[in-house]
């Protein structure tokens, strides 16, 4: 699973969150720091809303939460997530020693190496690189 810093990283680069069942997030807000959820359609469900995205708790009254806004709620994209977005930028994924390292590349420019302890680790930041290229 990737760091709750490097998903700030990769949302604040721009990357945009559309909420679907099985998707793990952490609350910015509120009282429950470090506690990882899952869209579940039986637990946690993402529902469209006039302002927006919300994530509904359900049964969850021992929490004393029932709705949220998908704001308040920091997206952590899994390792096939991750590898997606990738598209065709994506080349390999290596096991060096201990760490993984994800190689991209883009038409006309240089392939780019990416290395973690962690896999999911590696491909976001991959993925936060080509983010930035394209928006800077």
């Amino acid at each position: 699973m990737i760091s709750v810093e490097l998903a700030t990283a990769l949302r604040d680069a721009g990357l945009v969150w559309h909420p679907q069942s099985g998707d793990r997030f952490v609350l910015t807000r509120g009282t429950f720091d470090g506690e990882v959820f899952t869209l579940s359609d039986m637990v946690v469900q993402a529902h469209e809303a006039a302002s927006g995205a919300v994530l509904a708790f359900n049964g969850t009254t021992e929490w004393a939460l029932d709705s949220t806004s998908a704001d308040d709620a920091l997206w952590l994209p899994r390792e096939d997530q991750l590898r997606e977005l990738l598209g065709g930028a994506f080349r390999t994924l290596i096991r060096q020693d201990e760490r993984y390292v994800v190689r991209t590349a883009l038409p006309g420019a240089p392939a780019t190496e990416h290395g973690a302890a962690d896999p999911a680790q590696a491909y976001g930041a991959a993925l936060l690189e080509l983010i930035r290229r394209a928006t800077d």
